[in-house]
C-alpha cells in the first residue's frame, strides 16, 4: 500500500529542490526526517512538510505502521515559471525567471 503527498506551485527552483529530495529517496522515515533536520537548504522545510503529510496520510487513511514506512518515490517536477523584468542600462530590460516546483513524495511499508 502506498501513501502520497504533494505540494504544487511551490516558489523554489526545481534544481534546488531536487538536491534535498535526492537525500531522502529510499530512506526509512526516521532517517529521512533526521537528514532533513540537519540539512541547511531553502527547500528543506517544504520537503519536510510534504514528507510529514505523506506520513500522516499513511497513518490516517491506510492504517499503516509508521515504523515500517520507507520513502519509495520522491521527485520534483517543474511548475509554471513567473516571468519578471529587471531594468538595465540604456533603457533595456532583462528577463528574470522565477521558477516554481511540484514536490511529490510517496511512502510505503517495507
Amino acid at each position: 500500500m502506498q501513501s502520497k503527498a504533494s505540494a504544487n506551485m511551490v516558489r523554489i527552483a526545481p534544481r534546488k529542490a531536487r538536491l534535498v529530495v535526492d537525500l531522502i529517496r529510499g530512506k526509512q522515515i526516521g532517517e529521512a526526517l533526521s537528514i532533513l533536520a540537519y540539512t541547511n537548504k531553502a527547500a528543506t522545510p517544504i520537503v519536510e512538510k510534504v514528507l510529514k503529510s505523506a506520513i500522516a496520510n499513511a497513518e490516517h487513511n491506510f492504517d499503516m505502521n509508521i515504523e515500517n514506512l520507507v520513502v519509495t518515490e520522491a521527485y520534483v517536477n517543474e511548475g509554471p515559471t513567473l516571468k519578471r523584468f529587471r531594468p538595465r542600462a540604456m533603457g533595456r530590460a532583462s528577463r528574470i525567471n522565477k521558477r516554481t516546483s511540484h514536490v511529490h513524495i510517496v511512502v510505503s511499508e517495507k
